[in-house]
């Protein structure tokens, strides 16, 4: 019945623990990955196997977990938070779901043949992943894999475009819209634009490997192609994990801080600025080649900065003399902040090529990565997970151990990663599975490998914390925290199936705060 449901919120639901198992997944891989590097020599995997790990932990991370994670907040909250009874495609969501499951579990399949899963990087680079050098059926699964999930992905941003357009409620203006929304909206709309290009890119290689098409051959310049191709699709995907998870932080300040966000109007503009600028920075990923004209894409990435500082200027604007309360969401939007001002500015570091050609290819990158992304996916992940949890449920998750859980995952996280830059300056290359005693990255490995398990068992406070608040108390009231601004909380929690029992008023961009303060609204002179 789960699995053939057309209820948007059940689709999100199946979203959200799908892509958590994956988290779950990709982070096992992580750890071997950890555990191998701690000391010189090879301990656990052979160096084929190491390569195996790393080309499927950063395809999970990314593709099978960060990517439908956002799909899976969008269909629950976003419906909501337009007074929508539904998707506008409501079977068409169902299918994306099914082809991001089946695509995601044909590509790990790859561990299961006698070759092994695809060994040459998330990357995939030309001529590394074509049929000479990786001859295994682990690599073609890996293509196709992605090639069937990218199409449910894709499925799903039309429906989200076609659903904020036509599905909104009476009075719920396109500036009325909630910010999560808003970022939703151009997060879709980055989606049909970057993915049919590595839908086309992988479609390319599979037939060079299968009918020896030489798309992607080097001697006419193929693996450039590959690159141009891929981080095309790279560089707004990287975009894509981001805004949805800016959006969660853009919803949660506000509540937390009693006061509406600041600059709702320049929030959406910043938000439009990064989409539209997120096309047009892919070759940063390029400078080592000597193919790519540097000042461009050196200050398109600069530029792309900017809207980025204005949604940090707007965030602390929220909280600027605002009556904070700190409970588990806004802690863990807080902990999003630190980590992504840190992942940001070593992003600015490496956007000026003579500073990248220093630290291309090396922890350094790595690091830098991480921080964007882990700071931003898993923190505002957690951040949404506590604050619509009781929206989702009914039920609050209790605040002791959210604590325990973000201080643990906030201390292990940082020691894993920040060490992480000093190796790569000290000159680790990524990717590698070895090195020498006399290299003296030991102790640093070590630092970093420590982190990493502490960050391993920060999951076991949020997996207790949800077994043990399945059985706590129904919430009484639609708005548990008190001060939720935007739709969702304006109807039942858990919402009847179609969201609305009945549909308040809307008359400004508050229409919760309007409904459950009136007297408030009166002061402010709606």
């Amino acid at each position: 019945k789960i699995l053939t449901s057309t209820d948007h919120k059940v689709i999100g639901y199946l979203y959200l623990a799908t892509s958590f198992a994956w988290f779950l997944i990709g982070g096992i891989l992580a750890l071997l990955l950890r555990a191998e590097l701690t000391r010189p020599g090879m301990q656990f995997l052979s160096s084929e196997q190491y390569n195996q790990v790393f080309t499927m932990h950063g395809t999970i991370m990314l593709l099978m977990f960060a990517t439908p994670l956002f799909v899976g907040f969008a269909n629950v909250i976003m419906p909501l938070q337009i007074g929508a009874a539904d998707v506008a495609f409501p079977r068409m969501n169902m299918l994306s779901y099914w082809l991001y499951l089946f695509g995601g579990i044909v590509a790990f399949a790859g561990f299961l043949t006698p070759g092994g899963a695809a060994s040459f990087g998330w990357t995939a680079y030309a001529p590394l992943s074509n049929d000479i050098y990786s001859p295994g059926i682990g690599a073609d699964l890996w293509i196709m894999g992605l090639a069937v999930s990218g199409l449910g992905t894709i499925l799903g941003g039309v429906n989200f475009i076609t659903t904020i357009f036509t599905m909104r409620a009476p009075g719920m203006t396109m500036f009325r819209m909630s910010i999560f929304t808003w970022n939703v909206l151009l997060t879709s709309i980055l989606v049909i634009i970057a993915f049919p290009p590595l839908a086309a890119a992988l479609l390319a290689l599979e037939s060079d490997r299968l009918f020896g098409s030489l798309i992607f051959d080097p001697a006419n310049g193929g693996a450039m192609l590959w690159q141009h191709l891929f981080w095309f699709f790279g560089h707004p995907e990287v975009y894509i994990l981001a805004l949805p998870f800016f959006g969660i932080a853009s919803e949660i300040f506000p509540v937390f801080s009693r006061k509406p966000i600041f600059g709702y109007k320049g929030l959406v503009a910043a938000t439009i600025a990064i989409a539209a600028l997120s096309v047009a920075v892919w070759a940063h990923h390029m400078y080592t080649s000597g193919q790519i004209l540097l000042p461009f894409f050196s200050f398109m990435t600069f530029l792309i900065a900017v809207p980025t500082g204005v949604k940090f200027f707007n965030w602390i604007g929220t909280m600027w003399r605002g009556s904070l309360t700190f409970e588990t969401p806004m802690i863990w939007v807080i902990g999003f902040l630190v980590t992504f001002l840190l992942g940001g500015l070593t992003g600015v570091i490496l956007a000026s090529p003579p500073l990248d050609f220093a630290v291309s290819a090396s922890y350094f990158v790595v690091a830098h990565f991480h921080y964007v992304l882990f700071g931003t996916v898993v923190f505002a992940m957690f951040a949404g997970f506590y604050f619509w949890w009781p929206k989702m449920t009914g039920r609050m998750l209790n605040e002791t151990l959210g604590k325990i859980h973000f201080w643990t995952l906030f201390l292990g996280f940082h020691t894993t990663f920040l060490i992480q830059h000093w190796l790569g300056i000290k000159g680790f290359p990524r990717r590698y599975a070895d090195y020498l005693a006399s290299d003296g990255f030991t102790w640093m490995n070590m630092v970093s490998t420590l982190g990493s398990t502490l960050l391993a068992i920060s999951m076991i406070p949020f997996a207790i914390n949800v077994w043990i608040t399945r059985k706590s108390p129904k919430v009484e009231s639609n708005d548990p925290w008190g001060y939720g601004s935007s739709l969702e909380w304006a109807t039942t929690c858990p919402p009847p199936r179609h969201n609305f029992l009945r549909m308040p008023e809307i008359r400004s961009e508050r229409p919760a705060f309007d409904l459950n303060h009136p007297n408030h609204s009166k002061i402010e002179g709606h």
